[in-house]
């Protein structure tokens, strides 16, 4: 048994806010109480000062395996996500082969019971192979252990197509979770802006991501189906999901920590670190997200964790993977909101806990006895300096190394084990 004693416990699914005790009992929460003795406890773990939360809930992360191993495997992608917060990521399905039948999505869930450190949850293709052709096997994939579908990296460009996969996804309680770019205005490397003036590289305008957005929820709308907008960058993307939410509830969406901490300032150094997709935008946008958090737009903060080898980075900016591994940096970049003042704690826990919890239809998020052990101890005060070369993902690309950040994680607990526990 493990005993937490007098952390601050901040649980937004129970409205729990208060110094408490946690005795945890094999993968279970046992009692939360005041003053709970240590007696019989193997572990006791002193939490005065700190506070206790439900372990975060990534929808959107890249693990890589199978097929780019040499990026990262569920392994390190799970010590990484461990060391962040994480306890349990969704993995979109752009491997190879692509995770779209339900052979790929039993190798995903054998590889994580055996060498994940955390809870991992694949995400099909919503298309075979990621083609926007024919639908994939999305029962066979539920029945296996999906808890969603995505054509992560394009959107379904058919809208014939996209509606049934709707349909299809709702009779199997998938979330259908959409990255939106229309790929005739996309053809560019960064934000259609100054910063792109002045570089010269190729642009993205903003209406490529919002023409998509607004096509997505119309569909989804006229299907009576739940959808879900990911990673939105745009202050354009904000407004048509707020607009829409207005007159349809099932409309979700996240963004990202690098979409309200940098803008697109950060490619004038050519630096390929800061390539994404999308591109990070200017710093109206980056107002824009976060006003979107801070008023409830955005229902959810995912990392899309997407770790690259070196090889990948060190080239021309035009040639260069795009994507930054962000599950050890996600949680102290989001807490900057709360610094700033744009969300409360538990605001911002509710965005990273409870909210992906209901996405996805799970029994965690929540610290209630009874409930799986899956929580963090964190400091939101404890300064610390990003070295990626102490990374435990093996992607070392991030724009923020040198970058000091206010508040750390220090111990992870997934399923009653801890499964990290640092400075």
């Amino acid at each position: 048994m493990i005993l937490i004693k007098k952390g601050r416990l901040l649980d937004p699914m129970t409205d729990r806010d208060e110094v408490l005790d946690v005795l945890i009992s094999g993968d279970s929460i046992a009692k939360i109480d005041k003053n709970i003795p240590g007696t019989d406890a193997d572990q006791v773990i002193n939490a005065s000062g700190l506070i206790v939360a439900p372990g975060l809930i990534d929808v959107h992360t890249h693990l890589r395996e199978p097929g780019y191993e040499w990026k990262e495997t569920i392994k390190t992608g799970t010590m990484a996500a461990a060391r962040g917060g994480f306890t349990t990521v969704v993995c979109m399905a752009n491997t190879d082969p692509v995770n779209d039948n339900k052979s790929v999505t039993e190798y995903i869930m054998k590889k994580a019971r055996t060498e994940g450190v955390v809870r991992v949850l694949p995400c099909g293709a919503i298309t075979k192979g990621l083609k926007g052709e024919d639908l994939s096997e999305m029962g066979e994939m539920q029945q296996a252990g999906a808890v969603a579908v995505s054509d992560d990296g394009r959107s379904v460009r058919n809208s014939r197509l996209f509606l049934t996969a709707l349909e299809y996804a709702r009779l199997f309680r998938l979330a259908v979770i959409c990255h939106c770019e229309d790929e005739t205005l996309s053809g560019g490397v960064v934000h259609e802006g100054f910063a792109s003036l002045l570089t010269g590289l190729d642009a993205v305008p903003s209406i490529a991501e919002e023409i998509m957005v607004q096509r997505d929820i119309a569909i989804a709308r006229y299907a009576g189906s739940p959808v879900h907008i990911t990673h939105v960058s745009t202050a354009g993307s904000v407004e048509i999901i707020r607009g829409e939410k207005e007159r349809y509830t099932k409309v979700t969406c996240d963004t990202c920590p690098h979409y309200f901490t940098l803008s697109d300032e950060a490619t004038l150094t050519y630096d390929t670190n800061a390539k994404v997709n999308p591109p990070l935008r200017s710093r109206a946008d980056v107002a824009a997200i976060k006003e979107g958090l801070r008023d409830g737009t955005i229902d959810i903060i995912a990392t899309d964790h997407a770790p690259h080898d070196a090889v990948s980075k060190d080239v021309e900016f035009d040639l260069a993977s795009s994507g930054i591994s962000g599950l050890e940096t996600a949680f102290a970049l989001s807490l900057a909101l709360v610094h700033e003042g744009v969300l409360d704690l538990k605001g911002l826990l509710t965005k990273m806990t409870a909210n992906p919890a209901r996405l996805l239809s799970l029994p965690h998020g929540a610290l209630a006895a009874g409930k799986p052990a899956d929580l963090i101890v964190f400091s939101e005060d404890a300064e610390w300096t990003v070295d990626k070369n102490t990374f435990y993902s093996k992607g070392r690309n991030t724009p923020f190394q040198g970058l000091k950040l206010r508040g750390k994680n220090l111990v992870t607990i997934m399923g009653g084990k801890i499964v990290y526990s640092g400075p």
